[in-house]
């Protein structure tokens, strides 16, 4: 596990080939041992790493293609509820 003491939150642009459309993703991300480390707000529980900050980047779009193409069973995802 590693330890996130101030990882900042940023936002990259996921393209959505099926409706050619691009969209905002958060992700937060922090350096460590000489490399990156993140996860998309959405999904804290999937972290991936790059040894820069733009491959980390690259991850991460792939990680959200993993994650969001349906073909993983059982995903856990941070949701909102609207309560009185």
């Amino acid at each position: 596990m590693f330890h996130n003491p101030g990882g900042a939150t940023l936002r990259f642009d996921a393209f959505h080939a099926e409706d050619s459309t691009m969209r905002v993703v958060k992700f937060v991300h922090w350096e460590e041992a000489g490399g990156w480390i993140g996860y998309l707000e959405d999904y804290p529980d999937y972290w991936t790493q790059g040894e820069t900050l733009e491959d980390l980047k690259e991850h991460l779009k792939d990680l959200h293609q993993d994650l969001t193409g349906g073909q993983i069973p059982g995903i856990r995802k941070v949701d909102e509820l609207v309560v009185p």
